[in-house]
């Protein structure tokens, strides 16, 4: 039996000086994580237990903390007459599980596993100390699944190319809204020493199931492009490029129809991502980050609000698309033989700006009179993680 996890904490500013004293703007994700400003916030408590025998294992991982329950966004609690607060069709143990799964070995190049896990999409991780960036970026918070459940098989040809193909419920939540099934899937490539590829692909009908247990016409696909390069010993590069798209309602946690409520035509996003890393010193390095996330069709949750656009029959908060550019600047001091990370970190976010002055009061970031009037936002603090 192995054991292994982290604790992570963390207290960042925000030069805007919210009156909310948070970062998440009026879409209510203008971060993923580290949402709280000018307080000491607990991030995450994780607990990874893992047995194995001869071509087997089992995997629990389990998770505490406010960043356990945005990881699992998708069971989140829900006040019924009949039951209380409940999880979902559960209860709140169900929100501590991040993944549970077993893995079998079927030969030295097949493997098989089944139940909850982490999605093989994105750059990017749910668990800080996977990161180099203690922020996670909008191309992860807004543009990908966080989870699945379902089987899936990997065969690796050699030591440069392996395959990966699985079913789904779909992605987050852990019980399923409809009889369709998603498709996993993943191409991973190792062409040159420190060079890394990663194609990805999720396709899933995510549309809530009708009276009769049908489920009607709907599409939910990501394509993902990811890997890196160790350009020397000390710099690494990585990038990612993601593309989204959206036909008919989804069930997804805050975005179940576009901004528009326009669910007959295909919705699309995509982000485009560059990650520099440079090892100053065996316990110093440094890292950039810049991003670009486009979701101007508003399919998914980073939006603003036009208050010249409000329906009061289709669109009552005057919702639309929105993009926003992130840089980010990072640096990792590592003490107590790896164990203890500090992570010194600034941010800068720059959304859409909304247009005309009805809106002058209606842009993404609060400033300190707690009124809507900033389309940027620049944090600063430091995280600390202790992994074991």
């Amino acid at each position: 039996m192995e054991l292994s996890g982290y604790i992570d904490s963390y207290y960042f500013t925000n030069f805007n000086r919210p009156a909310s004293r948070d970062n998440m703007g009026q879409s209510g994700v203008g971060r993923g994580f580290d949402r709280r400003v000018d307080q000491f916030s607990l991030g995450m408590v994780q607990t990874v237990f893992k047995y194995t025998h001869k071509n087997s294992e089992a995997v629990a991982d389990l998770a505490f903390g406010p960043n356990a329950q945005y990881g699992n966004y998708g069971n989140v609690p829900v006040l019924t007459p009949a039951y209380g607060y409940r999880i979902g069709n559960d209860n709140y143990s169900a929100i501590i599980i991040k993944q549970a799964f077993f893995k079998y070995n079927a030969t030295r190049k097949l493997s098989f596993v089944m139940g909850q896990f982490g999605t093989h999409l994105g750059y990017e991780y749910i668990d800080a100390p996977l990161n180099f960036f203690y922020s996670i970026n909008h191309t992860f918070n807004s543009g990908i699944p966080f989870y699945h459940t379902g089987l899936k098989s990997t065969y690796a040809f050699n030591d440069k190319i392996s395959v990966m193909l699985g079913i789904t419920n779909g992605f987050d939540y852990i019980y399923d809204n409809n009889r369709s099934k998603g498709i996993i899937g993943q191409l991973a490539l190792t062409p040159a020493e420190g060079l890394s590829v990663y194609l990805n692909y999720f396709s899933s009908n995510e549309a809530n199931a009708n009276k009769k247990g049908d489920t009607p016409r709907g599409n939910f696909t990501v394509y993902d492009l990811n890997g890196g390069y160790q350009l020397t010993d000390r710099v690494y590069i990585g990038y990612w490029l993601m593309y989204g798209s959206q036909y008919g309602a989804l069930r997804s946690p805050g975005t179940y129809i576009p901004a528009d409520n326009d669910t007959i035509s295909t919705k699309h996003w995509g982000g485009a991502n560059i990650y520099l890393v440079v090892k100053v010193s065996d316990l110093i390095s440094i890292g950039f980050r810049g991003e670009h996330f486009d979701n101007r069709s508003g399919a998914r949750g980073l939006r603003n609000y036009d208050l010249t656009q409000i329906d009061v029959t289709h669109n009552p908060t005057g919702a639309i698309g929105a993009a926003a550019n992130t840089f980010t600047f990072t640096g990792t001091l590592t003490l107590a033989d790896g164990h203890l990370l500090l992570k010194p970190e600034l941010r800068l976010d720059i959304w859409d700006k909304v247009a005309g002055v009805a809106n002058k009061k209606s842009q993404q970031f609060m400033d300190s009179n707690g009124d809507y009037t900033l389309n940027s936002q620049t944090t600063f603090g430091t995280a600390v993680i202790y992994k074991f």
